[in-house]
């Protein structure tokens, strides 16, 4: 994210300053003024459990203009109407929600409004049969000049037509405009409805999105200033439900709705498909703003400077990162594997302090308060949750493409992340140690390797997409600009890593990634911590592929619940001690009670039939 201050933000957009025309003479950012046959905009989708949810963005309508929108499929050659809905004026949008959703083909869509406006689609049949799911992932989509934004995405979208994924996921930032979120988000609409029409879509909001530099969201509190620092949102809640609503009203249904200050909603949730569940989290609506909390130590709250200071001292009683509600939402993910084999939480940025170097190549931060770094008692809780389903993290926010192996109580304990590069990027990072990582990988460079983040949090490094020297490159290559992409091998629970530049053709046999890229990893190495005993091999009759689920006895905490790969599985263990097993779903469940830890060299075994 961009640092720096925001101008003065008006009051919630009125629908009469939305009108093409005036806005068009009154906006920089115009909207245009389109005839009634192109009224709609754009249309993002998801599914899951069979449940559709789409939401249509459309161009402000005339007072004469008629406010209901049709969903409509083609079956048999005709296009038949399945909903309706009345567009929402503050915004412009029109969200659909159908039931008992076939997902076993694909589907022709199309939104309709009045006689002639007509945008088509395709809603994909669900990918579950495929062996690999695809996922591209963004970034900091800057629209404006000085950020390369006014470079066409044309190259983008290109890409992602020749990689095919099976969903897209934008982390944050779509939107660079502090003031017309309406006016960027068509355009965000414009430069990639092309691809978003016909594949699903997860856009989350992140601090641009919501008229500031930075989000410390505090449970939804009011702001004292533009900075945010003090916790909270600085524009009119109206201005952010807004935001929020045209963003993420075609996600599924939330996992505990209930709205927080300000009237705030929350869209905190997971989605399955292709086999594969992801966990869409909110990491900086209930995070708590570091002005006041604890001593300033640099130039603003929330940059620290004083390479002297302590960082067990930042870590203070009432600083909250994702809040009770989402662990708890974690909790209960990790262990509802229904039609998934593998997953990813999504998040608007990573689980540490990923940059040294902000801005310029002489501004050093020991610590950066706007990552997921800090608090770090409330980064170990979330990777804590996270790791007891093996899942991937997937993020943004940092400007700076990473993989980095998480730790909690030593390096390598928890999962991997992947952020992904901005699609347009003005404020640049660097990952820029003053020593050289332990631990390195042979032939890897000094930069990668096991860290102390400026928090203590434990970090092993291994890709960064640093920006080249040529800073001001017209391609944005140079700028550390570029994508992500992640494959899921369901088959071999393998899991690849990618991060393209901008304007490389991803299809061309030249083509290469940034340095450190692509990486495979598997999935078991999302929780890599080591065990300190085992359980008896379980030896699985009647399934494939059964969930597996460890409790320890002693405490009745669930350890780590997995869908194993085949029909045998050794379950580590962290102490020694009895354990509760969990074997296989539905009425062939069964529960194993009493199992005793074994040391590694013992062969012993248990037959289970389902």
């Amino acid at each position: 994210m961009r640092r720096t201050m925001l101008t003065a933000l008006p009051l919630v957009l009125s629908t009469a300053a939305l009108h093409p025309a005036r806005a068009a003479a009154a906006q920089p950012l115009a909207i245009p003024k389109v005839t009634k046959d192109k009224v709609i905009c754009f249309a993002l989708y998801t599914v899951s459990n069979n449940v559709l949810k789409l939401t249509a963005q459309l161009y402000p309508l005339a007072p004469e203009d008629d406010r209901t929108v049709r969903l409509e499929i083609k079956k048999d050659g005709n296009w038949r109407q399945i909903a309706e809905t009345k567009v929402i004026e503050d915004g412009w949008t029109a969200p659909f929600r159908v039931e008992k959703w076939d997902t076993s083909r694909d589907v022709d869509y199309r939104v309709a409004h009045g006689k002639n406006a007509f945008y088509t689609g395709t809603v994909r049949k669900d990918p579950v049969d495929k062996d690999t799911f695809v996922m591209a992932a963004f970034t900091g989509n800057s629209i404006l000049p000085q950020h390369g934004g006014d470079i066409p995405k044309t190259d983008i979208v290109a890409n992602i037509k020749r990689i095919n994924p099976d969903l897209l996921f934008f982390s944050g930032d779509q939107v660079y405009n502090h003031t017309k979120h309406y006016a960027a988000w068509l355009k965000f609409g414009r430069d990639f409805g092309d691809i978003i029409r016909n594949v699903p879509t997860i856009t989350i909001p992140d601090d641009h999105d919501v008229g500031q530099a930075n989000l410390w969201g505090a449970g939804g509190k009011k702001a004292g200033t533009q900075a945010g620092d003090d916790g909270g949102y600085f524009a009119p809640a109206e201005y952010v439900k807004q935001v929020e609503r045209a963003q993420t009203s075609h996600l599924p249904d939330p996992y505990d709705p209930t709205p927080i200050q300000q009237g705030i909603g929350v869209y905190y949730t997971a989605l399955t498909w292709g086999g594969i569940s992801f966990a869409i989290i909110e990491d900086r609506k209930f995070k708590t703003g570091p002005k006041g909390l604890i001593p300033q130590q640099g130039p603003r709250p929330d940059h620290i400077t004083n390479p002297d200071y302590d960082p067990k001292s930042i870590d203070v009683p009432g600083a909250t990162l994702l809040g009770e509600r989402q662990l708890k939402f974690l909790r209960h993910w990790a262990t509802d594997w229904r039609g998934a084999d593998m997953k990813v939480v999504l998040s608007q940025t990573v689980f540490c302090g990923g940059a040294h170097i902000h801005g310029t190549r002489n501004n050093r931060l020991h610590a950066d308060l706007d990552s997921n770094g800090w608090p770090q008692t409330g980064r170990n809780k979330a990777l804590a949750e996270i790791r007891k389903a093996f899942a991937l993290m997937v993020a943004g926010d940092q400007h700076l493409g990473t993989i980095i192996h998480h730790g909690i109580d030593d390096w390598n304990d928890a999962g991997y992340s992947l952020c992904v590069p901005s699609i347009a990027n003005l404020y640049l990072r660097w990952w820029a140690p003053l020593v050289p990582g332990k631990n390195r990988a042979p032939g890897m460079p000094e930069y990668t390797g096991e860290f102390l983040d400026g928090f203590g949090n434990k970090v092993t490094v291994w890709a960064v997409a640093n920006p080249g020297e040529q800073e001001n490159h017209d391609k944005l290559t140079t700028r550390a600009a570029g994508f992500g992409v992640v494959r899921l091998d369901k088959k071999t629970r393998r899991i690849t890593l990618e991060c393209w530049p901008r304007n490389v053709d991803v299809s061309a046999p030249d083509a290469k990634q940034y340095p450190g890229w692509p990486k495979t990893i598997r999935q078991e190495d999302n929780y890599a911590r080591k065990p300190v005993a085992y359980l008896p091999t379980l030896k699985i009759t009647g399934q494939t592929d059964p969930v597996v689920q460890v409790v320890d006895e002693s405490t009745g905490e669930i350890v780590y619940t997995i869908r194993i790969n085949g029909q045998s599985f050794r379950p580590k263990v962290f102490k020694k001690g009895a354990y509760t097993i969990h074997v296989g779903e539905g009425p062939q469940r069964k529960i194993l009670k009493g199992v005793q830890s074994v040391d590694e060299a013992d062969a012993k075994s248990i037959d289970v039939a389902l």
